[in-house]
C-alpha cells in the first residue's frame, strides 16, 4: 500500500510551502537541494514542520488544497496542534 504525505515546511523567509508526495524525505532533500525552481528555490534551507499520512492520493491531494488557502495563524494552528484555535479560525 502506498503511502502519501501532506507536509509544511517553514521556509528560510519565515514563510510556509505545502505540498504532497509519497516520498517524503526524498522531498525535503528536493526543496532543501533546489532541485526545482520552483516556491522553496530561493527560500532554501527548508524545515519540516507538520506532515500527515494518507493512504488514498486523493485525501492527500483534497487535504493538501485545502491547507493552501488557508492563513498564516491557521496554518501555525495545526502545526502546533492547537486544534482548539485551528477550529475557531
Amino acid at each position: 500500500m502506498t503511502e502519501y504525505w501532506l507536509y509544511i515546511l517553514r521556509c528560510n523567509d519565515g514563510s510556509y510551502y505545502t505540498g504532497k508526495t509519497s516520498n517524503l524525505e526524498k522531498r525535503i532533500n528536493e526543496h532543501n537541494f533546489g532541485t526545482y525552481k520552483g516556491y522553496t528555490f530561493s527560500r532554501r534551507p527548508v524545515k519540516l514542520v507538520y506532515c500527515q499520512k494518507f493512504y488514498c492520493v486523493k485525501e492527500a491531494i483534497e487535504a493538501e488544497r485545502k491547507i493552501k488557502g488557508w492563513s498564516r495563524k491557521k496554518k501555525e494552528a495545526l502545526i502546533n496542534d492547537n486544534y482548539k484555535l485551528l477550529h475557531n479560525l
